[in-house]
């Protein structure tokens, strides 16, 4: 009789128990470490007669070889249990649909802009880009905003540690304005000539869009937002004419003729007289509210002069409006900010 067998049984049982690889490993030290009850039956040959022990140590290998063998198969068994589990964990349904690469699309502020330019451009106004860092002058002198006036603190701005020629510090423009002298001036020479040919001068129409920077911030407010401004200089544009070209914006770019416009007398330094700029719909969700969305006005005497043409001869109008304002009232969209988070939930339904 094989008084091994029962050994050999324990271990198998032993084995098949163990949940785990560590589980397994402690029952195999029971039976085949150091200490284990193999190794006693090992050590114990020592005693026997030769013949006693080679009969003894081949029943032991026998016996030995039978737990390695019901170790090594529920090692496997544990192993091919542990990858079940994880292909199940990361197991893919391959009946969904696949990703496919999305479809881009403008960002709704770019829209507006583009919207903007289109109208204005089929009005016959040209559109100017220029420097986003701007010198004092351009940015506040000459548009009769001097230095120390209480009228520059409407307009706190960012400045660049670098200062110009005449010992000024750079700013981020506070408003797109100053492409309005720079356009002016770039054409004084055409101006000069049409005047020295005894010719009305060739009127000034343009439209200047782009970033522009102040110090504020809230849901309506952005450090970082954009204008439009508007410029027509000729030798009889009136305030008539600004009323006429800005109420026929507004109902193109809204798409509808129930909407009502109200000019509001208000101050800014580079135009006389001056007035904000209202607009009421006469249906919708915002039928019946007065909502400010430009300042304009006559160009003011000293701003003509700053583009190098006579304030005797020349008169016109300007205007400043915010195409952020504008994409929030077209799409309904309460909060500026939406505009510069990134979120591709919110940017996707505009595409």
């Amino acid at each position: 009789m094989n008084d091994l067998a029962p050994l050999v049984h324990d271990a198998q049982a032993d084995f098949e128990r163990a949940a785990a690889p560590a589980d397994l490993e402690n029952a195999k030290a029971r039976y085949l470490g150091k200490a284990g009850l193999i190794t006693e039956q090992l050590k114990a040959l020592g005693a026997l007669t030769p013949d006693d022990k080679k009969a003894r140590g081949a029943l032991i290998n026998a016996a030995k070889q039978q737990i390695e063998a019901a170790l090594n198969a529920r090692r496997e068994a544990l192993a091919h249990a542990d990858l079940l589990a994880q292909l199940k964990a990361e197991a893919l349904d391959v009946s969904l649909p696949g990703r496919q690469r999305g479809t881009g699309g403008l960002h709704p502020v770019s829209l507006t802009m583009e919207r903007i330019e289109a109208i204005f451009g089929s009005m016959g106004f040209d559109v100017a880009d220029g420097p986003e860092i701007e010198t004092d002058w351009y940015s506040f002198t000459a548009l009769n905003n001097p230095e120390n006036h209480p009228a520059r603190s409407m307009q706190d701005t960012f400045y660049v540690d670098v200062k110009d020629a005449e010992g000024r510090w750079l700013n981020l423009r506070p408003h797109t304005s100053p492409m309005q002298v720079r356009y002016a001036r770039a054409h004084a020479a055409k101006h000069a000539e049409a005047v020295a040919r005894g010719q009305a001068m060739p009127e000034i129409r343009v439209i200047a869009p782009g970033r522009t920077y102040r110090v504020d911030s809230d849901a309506t407010h952005s450090p970082m937002f954009h204008q439009c401004e508007g410029l027509w200089i000729g030798e009889n544009v009136s305030f008539k004419d600004l009323k006429v070209v800005f109420g026929d914006f507004c109902r193109r770019f809204f798409e509808t003729d129930e909407l009502e416009l109200r000019f509001r007398p208000s101050f800014f330094p580079f135009t006389e007289p001056s007035a904000e700029v209202d607009i009421a719909f006469a249906s919708g969700p915002l039928k019946g509210h007065w909502l400010e969305v430009a300042g304009s006005g006559q160009v003011h005497p000293n701003v003509v002069r700053n583009f190098g043409l006579d304030p005797e001869r020349y008169i016109g109008f300007a205007f400043g409006m915010g195409p952020d304002r504008l994409t929030m009232l077209r799409y309904g969209v309460n909060d500026l900010r939406l505009f510069f988070d990134g979120d591709l939930r919110f940017l996707s339904q505009f595409r």
